[in-house]
């Protein structure tokens, strides 16, 4: 099927791409595509207007700056990948970044792009809940910053405003000892998860400071394990810590039966991701 007819839109700078989405009605943004071509070929989205933004200058950049990883609009997911500060710095995103998708979505899509498409199966959404991300939206009216947990708001819905794009993504710089992993279970390699985990964790004289638990594809949006983050807040570590918070982390969840598994099972594999999760995480804490 090809897509119902619309308007390009290329602008050379954000100031030019904020005028057009405040001007035009029923208008996407384009960056990677990897969410949003797809839908438009299969015409469940038919907006009358597309607006590249890669000839936007500015957006493409990881950086740690005033104390947060800064992820650009047009950063790509083998970007976060590569990064070597990623990689020595964040590693709930360093250890996600390779598992997204397959390497021609990772080559094209993008971080921001991922997170604006708001599909619970998404791997990023998860991992910024984990790590108490926020998102900065832009339009022609001035700029917002919103805290990840209030971005999303359901399936493929979250706070933007129809004249918004995402032009970064900042990530909490680690404090102290921190450790964390993405556990992702697919049915083949590229598959959407049947249930994956994020799993962060800060370290302050041997006890848990801060723990963040954020999971996919078990609820209409990502799910993020509040109580269960709350009963890890100040504990001491332990396989009958790293047991209940399984159990309040599965609870908090809403799968449903389809073809990659029962409501019951998805709702196990979480349990057990979380334990094993948190083992790796605190391990990890403890030898930085």
């Amino acid at each position: 099927m090809l897509p119902a007819p619309f308007e390009y839109h290329r602008p050379n700078s954000l100031d030019e791409a904020l005028q057009l989405m405040s001007s035009l009605e029923e208008a996407k943004v384009l960056a990677g595509g990897q969410s949003l071509i797809p839908l438009l070929k299969f015409r469940f989205a038919a907006p009358a207007h597309l607006v590249d933004v890669n000839r936007v200058p500015g957006l493409d950049g990881i950086a740690e700056e005033g104390g947060a990883l800064r992820i650009g609009a047009l950063v790509r997911h083998n970007q976060v990948a590569a990064s070597e500060l990623v990689s020595a710095r964040f590693p709930v995103l360093a250890a996600a970044a390779p598992q997204i998708a397959d390497p021609i979505v990772r080559n094209l899509g993008t971080v921001c792009g991922s997170l604006a498409h708001a599909d619970p199966a998404g791997d990023w959404g998860a991992v910024m809940l984990a790590t108490g991300a926020t998102v900065v939206a832009r339009s022609a009216r001035g700029e917002r910053h919103i805290p990840i947990g209030q971005f999303f708001q359901d399936i493929f819905t979250t706070a933007l405003e129809p004249d918004e794009l995402v032009t970064e993504v900042r990530v909490p710089a680690p404090a102290g000892r921190t450790g964390g992993t993405y556990l992702k279970l697919e049915r083949k390699v590229g598959d959407f998860a049947t249930v994956a985990a994020a799993i962060h964790v800060a370290m302050d004289d041997g006890r848990i400071a801060r723990a963040g638990i954020g999971l996919t594809a078990v609820g209409t949006k990502n799910v993020q394990a509040t109580e269960a983050e709350a009963a890890l807040a100040e504990a001491e570590p332990g396989d009958g810590l790293f047991a209940e918070a399984g159990r309040l982390a599965a609870a908090a969840t809403n799968p449903v039966t389809d073809v990659r598994g029962s409501a019951e099972y998805k709702r196990h594999v979480v349990e057990v991701f979380v334990r094993r999760g948190l083992a790796m995480a605190i391990d990890m804490a403890r030898a930085a």
